[in-house]
């Protein structure tokens, strides 16, 4: 079907209305209809959109469109000031599944001070990184052990235990941290790792109470 200037602009004018439901349903339409055109709209809108479902049809929408198209435009959005437009641009990516994004997801972007934008960094870096990368990358997520509140660490712990045996060594050397909450952290997800059935809230209970046992590491451990 093609779709005329007239359609392009209401369906771009929908996008701004004031009812959620209007917005979902215009993205809808968008994602039933791709035309390069919608592509920088759609991508401005997921920075401001303050509905998930309508932040959610955004993202399908533009998983519609070639990604030759989408991706180049989603990475430059990586580098915006505003967290939402990094978070969503990062779940996008994830969506899309093109790795041709990889090289974007920066360390800066997996240590984002904000807790939403490094949490889709996590997700996106394990969707699209590399054969062979795996290593490295869970250094790098390692960093992170013991940051946030429970959900935090709850998607760290997911990314990790995603990455199976390449995330070992890493989560072995954070398991011996200085930090106790970095050493429950590694632990948690070391249990993880071995019963993927355990959940996260006992494993990171039963690790704070091996740590709390333990004591600080010494240098002889």
């Amino acid at each position: 079907m093609t779709t005329t200037k007239a359609d392009t602009a209401k369906a771009l004018q929908a996008l701004e209305d004031t009812r959620p439901q209007a917005r979902l349903q215009a993205a809808l339409a968008i994602g039933t209809a791709p035309e390069p055109p919608f592509i920088d709209k759609l991508v401005e809108r997921c920075a401001t959109e303050p509905d998930f479902f309508v932040r959610d049809m955004l993202t399908w929408a533009l998983t519609r469109h070639p990604a030759s198209l989408t991706v180049p435009r989603l990475i430059r959005e990586l580098r915006s000031e505003r967290a939402q437009a990094r978070s969503q641009a990062l779940h996008t990516l994830s969506k899309i599944g093109d790795r041709q994004g990889w090289p974007a997801i920066t360390r800066a972007l997996l240590s984002d001070p904000d807790d939403e934008v490094a949490r889709s960094a996590w997700r996106t870096a394990v969707v699209l990184v590399p054969e062979g990368e795996e290593p490295a990358l869970a250094g790098v997520l390692a960093t992170q052990l013991g940051r946030g509140k429970r959900e935090t660490q709850l998607s760290l712990g997911q990314a990790l235990v995603a990455l199976g045996d390449a995330a070992v060594p890493a989560l072995r050397a954070a398991a011996s941290a200085a930090r106790p909450d970095v050493r429950a952290h590694a632990l948690a997800v070391q249990r993880l790792l071995r019963d993927p059935d355990a959940g996260f809230a006992s494993a990171i209970e039963e690790a704070k109470r091996v740590v709390a046992l333990t004591g600080a590491p010494t240098a002889d451990d």
